[in-house]
């Protein structure tokens, strides 16, 4: 998978997945295998997985610090958002922190914090890529700020070769997670004005904006060879610096939790969904952090996290031509293989998936297609609505969405044309999660009664909405008589692609049942008794 994110200006970030594949893997048939009738116990509310990913400049006017109210009201189409917040962005000198104004580019990170904070939509801040200074100690032909951060030379599998990462994410954590009470003089804030009249940063602890931070985006990449890629025990002596200091050896003002202990870390989304990635990462904190007293293993990540975008391909790999629909991929049995090994290895801590997407350029190896009368970008709803369908079906907590702008909608590169937004405007994608937010967001997943069409069933406490369509791509429709027993009528909800809301219809409900006619758009239904 190639992926390149290309922004003006000085506000470049460039991004980078690709899985190199040695061998020509066999390319093989899925369809998503459910049990039904299953009741499902989940509380998480269906909003978790209607999250996006993004950057800082995606809430203010074009290159400045000024927020844009158009920007931010497509953010309320989103119950998460991913933040790609760059290391160098907050320490763009070694040992200096500024947040607002932030010395690589001016942005105002308080803000950004606080309008997803007081609009309800969930901050995962993915702290991504090399600084200037850190990249400056490779040589001149290494140098890359996808390398693995820490400084040329130092030991991989040692955790005190990331304290610098480590002490940049304690200084991250006091500012934006819970604790109130912290020692102020482990904060080491610059507050030197960046010219006459400039406003200077701030000292501000707890604020309690953010609530998930990630230690770096992709580590598993095997593209860039050693220099930027992390084994499974690389990453996880990673991993326990960031998380607590290893263990509080690192000294104070050294890791999230030594800043906040509520705070969670969520560990890099991997690029090849992998199973055993994650445990031996289990596996090293068994043998270097041992086991708390309760018995469990002490490990240095609270989220288990990974990638994999719906193709005609196995995933994880860049043998694919096409996009297809998330129940004609492997990604159930990739969410499946997740929840399970998250039950045998890491006491069913909660699973992610923080990267899956559709492109709508026609060149591109990850496209949508059209069906019938609907076009590529219908399609490209329909079929990232249905994904989140999937995950939450499958076990998975949270899912992100492949990300809000495009890189350039007329390149055919993968990737590059996969936005939910195009300048200010909502594509249908993001008016059917504004949408589906509105009806199903406090909504938790509780079981599927069909499979073929798909009839999942939603419950608040009392209250149940049935999620209804046909998992296919050829425009195929299907009948079916839903039992409503009770019920002398219903509420129809059909999406509207150019809407701020859905269409209600009130239908009769004859003998407790409905008989519903059904396409590869999803409807929701909900009995008025």
């Amino acid at each position: 998978m190639l992926k390149l994110l290309f922004k003006p200006a000085v506000f470049i970030s460039l991004l980078i997945t690709v899985v190199a594949c040695t061998t020509e893997p066999e390319k093989k048939e899925y369809r998503e295998n459910i049990e039904l009738n299953k009741i499902q116990t989940s509380n998480t509310p269906f909003s978790n997985f209607l999250g996006v990913n993004g950057f800082e400049w995606d809430f203010f006017e074009d290159g400045k610090s000024v927020v844009d109210t158009e920007k931010v009201k497509n953010m309320l189409s989103f119950g998460g958002f991913r933040h790609y917040m760059d290391w160098g962005k907050i320490e763009l000198e070694k040992g200096k922190y500024t947040f607002n104004p932030t010395r690589a580019g001016g942005f105002n990170y308080d803000m950004v914090y606080q309008l997803c904070s007081q609009n309800n939509v969930e901050v995962l801040t993915c702290m991504q890529n090399c600084p200037p200074w850190l990249v400056d100690t490779y040589p001149g032909d290494q140098q890359d700020v996808d390398n693995v951060p820490a400084p040329f030379g130092l030991n991989h599998s040692d955790p005190a070769s990331y304290i610098l990462q480590a002490k940049a994410a304690f200084q991250f954590t006091a500012r934006y997670g819970n604790n109130k009470a912290i020692d102020t003089t482990l904060i080491a804030l610059d507050k030197t004005p960046r010219w006459n009249g400039d406003i200077p940063n701030t000292l501000k602890v707890g604020l309690g904006y953010v609530h998930y931070i990630e230690c770096n985006n992709e580590v598993d990449k095997t593209w860039k060879g050693a220099k930027a890629h992390q084994s499974p025990e690389e990453y996880a002596a990673n991993l326990s610096a960031f998380y607590d200091g290893d263990m509080g050896k690192l000294g104070k003002g050294v890791g999230v939790k030594t800043a906040d202990s509520t705070m969670k870390v969520v560990m890099s989304g991997i690029a090849y969904p992998d199973t055993s990635y994650v445990i031996r990462m289990i596996q090293w904190c068994k043998k270097h952090r041992g086991y708390k007293a309760n018995g469990a293993v002490n490990l240095c990540f609270d989220v288990i996290n990974y990638h994999t975008y719906n193709n005609d391909g196995p995933p994880g790999t860049d043998k694919y031509s096409i996009g297809k629909p998330p129940e004609l991929t492997a990604a159930a049995k990739v969410a499946d293989d997740f929840v399970a090994m998250s039950a045998k290895y890491a006491n069913g801590m909660d699973v992610w998936i923080t990267e899956s997407g559709y492109d709508i350029n026609a060149q591109s190896r990850q496209r949508t297609i059209s069906i019938n009368y609907r076009s590529p970008l219908l399609t490209q709803a329909d079929w990232i609505l249905r994904s989140a369908f999937l995950y939450a079906r499958h076990g998975l907590k949270r899912s992100f969405f492949y990300m809000l702008d495009d890189v350039d909608k007329n390149s055919g590169t993968s990737y590059s044309s996969s936005g939910f937004v195009e300048g200010n405007k909502k594509r249908p994608v993001a008016n059917y999660f504004l949408e589906v937010k509105s009806i199903l967001g406090n909504y938790s997943y509780q079981q599927t009664i069909s499979s073929d069409p798909m009839v999942d069933v939603y419950v608040n406490q009392d209250k149940k909405i049935y999620v209804m369509y046909v998992p296919d791509e050829k425009d195929r429709k299907a009948f079916y008589d839903l039992e409503l027993k009770g019920a002398t009528s219903a509420k129809i909800y059909r999406l509207v692609p150019g809407a701020p809301q859905v269409k209600t219809d009130i239908v009769p409900v004859k003998n407790g049942e409905l008989e519903i006619d059904l396409t590869e758009t999803p409807i929701f239904v909900e009995a008025n008794n």
